[in-house]
């Protein structure tokens, strides 16, 4: 089988498993994140519903691109930090929703954050369009782990 179609088709499960595990995890105490004081920066909640959809959407478009488009070690690099990325998010709703570490959710998240810097330059080296497609992603991840400080020290 061609190794550029095992890439995009291992990065577009990553993005499956990140939009699936995030969401069991989100959704398990809504109403204990009712009661949270918020950060003032916060945007609202219709943003949310907005911003996930688009950001997995690219992700998995990104990972047909950059397999198509970049060499084996790169696509080798892209996939293993965006595996990480995402082993560090879904470690953040963990600790952020069930037991609640607001500590160790915003460790978490500052390395989702970081870990996503690699992925998107691999991507705007596959592609300029597909890179500044999947800048949101990174100012999401960004303002998210601010967001999760913030929550730290707040609550």
């Amino acid at each position: 089988m061609d190794f550029k179609l095992i890439a995009a088709a291992i990065g577009i499960l990553f993005v499956f498993i990140y939009a699936f595990g995030s969401g069991i995890w989100v959704s398990s105490s809504p109403g204990w994140y009712a009661t949270l004081n918020r950060p003032p920066w916060q945007p609202p909640s219709a943003i949310f519903g907005l911003i996930w959809p688009y950001n997995f959407i690219v992700l998995g478009i990104a990972s047909y691109q950059v397999s198509k488009s970049l060499t084996r070690f790169e696509n080798i690099t892209w996939l293993v930090f965006f595996g990480l990325s995402i082993v560090a998010a879904l470690i953040w709703a963990y600790q952020f929703y069930v037991p609640h570490n607001f500590l160790y959710a915003s460790i978490a998240l500052t390395s989702t954050a970081l870990l996503t810097i690699p992925v998107l330059l691999l991507t705007f080296r596959a592609s300029l369009a597909m890179g500044l497609l999947l800048v949101p992603y990174q100012i999401w991840v960004a303002v998210a782990a601010s967001l999760a400080w913030g929550y730290l020290a707040r609550n």
